[in-house]
């Protein structure tokens, strides 16, 4: 089974179509404001309409209350939700039925204590992104082109689906998937030529990394 690929923080339709001639399977739309990535909801919905079937529209949200989550689905056509902030299972639940959206529910990963909260989320939604903790002094949950210890997550058997993040580019993702078995990876930071500057050669590059496996 080939492994997933999901690239994050498209600002433009020719990001979109980057991805999507290399193979992505998710895109990802990231809307927090602090964020070089961020859409307005307008772009996002003039972005949605150039996303082909079959690839999935993945919205990235952080700690966002109820009437932004209301306005944003009413105006963007969303197949899943990224949750990124600190929301906890109980607002995980929340937002997942007030969307009627698949969420997935991303978790910071430093040592191997902070893979203990996971199995309180995998209860509460269909999948978790493994990322890399936010170093101290950075706004942005994610994003931020750093990357864990891999081995912590050698030989892990989870009860939902997971997707590896953090610190990925087309030199490494290889050797990451190798290393995790992760069934799914998700690059943002890894393909870009400036923060929210997507490169379509290193989008290229990094797709074929992943399909060659």
């Amino acid at each position: 089974m080939s492994t997933r690929i999901k690239i994050c923080g498209l600002r433009t339709e020719q990001d979109v179509a980057a991805a999507v001639a290399c193979g992505a399977d998710d895109i990802g739309m990231v809307f927090f404001s602090k964020s070089p990535r961020h859409l307005e909801l307008d772009q996002a919905a003039q972005l949605s309409l150039v996303v082909p079937l079959g690839v999935q529209k993945v919205g990235l949200v952080v700690d966002m209350d109820d009437q932004a989550l209301d306005e944003l689905l009413a105006r963007v056509p969303l197949d899943m939700l990224q949750l990124h902030g600190s929301e906890s299972p109980e607002r995980v639940t929340e937002i997942r039925d007030r969307s009627g959206l698949p969420v997935m529910k991303a978790i910071g990963v430093e040592n191997a204590d902070d893979l203990a909260q996971l199995d309180a989320y995998m209860a509460v939604c269909e999948q978790v992104l493994v990322d890399a903790k936010a170093p101290n002094d950075s706004d942005l949950p994610g994003g931020n082109g750093h990357a864990f210890d891999w081995d912590l997550l050698k030989d892990v058997r989870w009860t939902v689906p997971w997707m590896l993040a953090g610190g990925l580019r087309p030199s490494n993702v290889a050797d990451a998937i190798a290393r995790t078995g992760a069934p799914m990876v998700d690059v943002s930071s890894g393909v870009e030529r400036a923060p929210g500057d997507k490169d379509a050669d290193a989008i290229r590059d990094f797709c074929a990394a992943v399909r060659a496996l």
